[in-house]
């Protein structure tokens, strides 16, 4: 699908330079930096999306290990108002203990992605709710890995209700 979508990423980038038949090294240059640029992002907000999918099917099927192995080892987790957790280890046990208290079903709106200049790591704003609660995600830090994996680097949220 990938190669469905970059010859017109290039042609749209050509066109907005007006670019045609007398088209420059330099245009067909730009032209191509682009649709690299272009492709990376997607590919870069594809990782995130199937990796935040992750964490929620994992969440909701009661697998804290599955949602904490979503997070890299040394991530750090902000959840208001119930502190701060460093580590996998720490923000599993968080995880362990909301489930076992009966949270489940988290379900994610009005989500925004920006992803970074450099194209390694994306931020994600959602509202949320699920069973027991609601609030916000005001912002989950997803970081490329040399796998092409995306993984939690900061998780920062919190709880309404």
């Amino acid at each position: 699908m990938l190669n469905l979508i970059k010859p017109s990423i290039a042609r749209a980038a050509a066109l907005t330079l007006g670019l045609g038949a007398t088209t420059t090294l330099a245009d067909a240059s730009f032209a191509q930096e682009a649709e690299t640029r272009a492709a990376s992002e997607y590919e870069l907000s594809t990782a995130v999306a199937i990796a935040s999918r992750q964490w929620r099917d994992a969440f909701n099927a009661g697998d804290a290990a599955g949602a904490a192995a979503m997070y890299e080892e040394d991530a750090i987790m902000v959840a208001e108002p119930f502190g701060t957790f460093e580590g996998r280890e720490a923000i599993e046990a968080f995880w362990t203990q909301l489930i076992e208290d009966g949270f489940d079903d988290i379900v994610y709106a009005n989500t925004t992605t920006v992803v970074s200049h450099d194209l390694t790591t994306a931020e994600v704003s959602a509202s949320w709710r699920m069973n027991n609660a609601h609030g916000v995600i005001t912002r989950e830090l997803w970081a490329l890995q040399s796998d092409g994996i995306a993984l939690l680097r900061e998780d920062h949220f919190e709880v309404a209700q």
